[in-house]
């Protein structure tokens, strides 16, 4: 299993209506091509203007497969073209991670 973890700051203010737009437009073509997340969350504490998603893959070539599929879907592009116009993102950071062989990963 392979999990991606990824980091998003928005800037101050931003946050809720790149949620929306996310949920309206994305939501639907990323989880056609990735499936459901592991987790999906907003920061409670710390900077208020960040939020993450974890998503799972077998291993890196599943992830490179499922990824190019999601980017060669018109919703997709055009999700992430809203996106760019309403500018909310200021900072992404992502880190690929391998479960531990002494507990056991959701989903195994």
């Amino acid at each position: 299993m392979l999990l991606d973890a990824r980091t998003y700051t928005c800037r101050p203010g931003t946050i809720n209506k790149h949620l929306e737009l996310y949920e309206r437009l994305g939501k639907g073509p990323q989880t056609k091509h990735l499936g459901n997340p592991l987790a999906y969350m907003k920061c409670e504490t710390g900077d208020p203007n960040k939020y993450m998603h974890i998503w799972m893959y077998e291993n890196a070539g599943d992830r490179e497969t499922k990824r190019a599929a999601m980017w060669a879907d018109a919703d997709w592009i055009r999700y992430t073209e809203e996106s760019a116009k309403l500018g909310a993102l200021e900072k992404q950071e992502n880190s690929l991670w391998s479960p531990v062989s002494f507990f056991s990963s959701p989903g195994t």
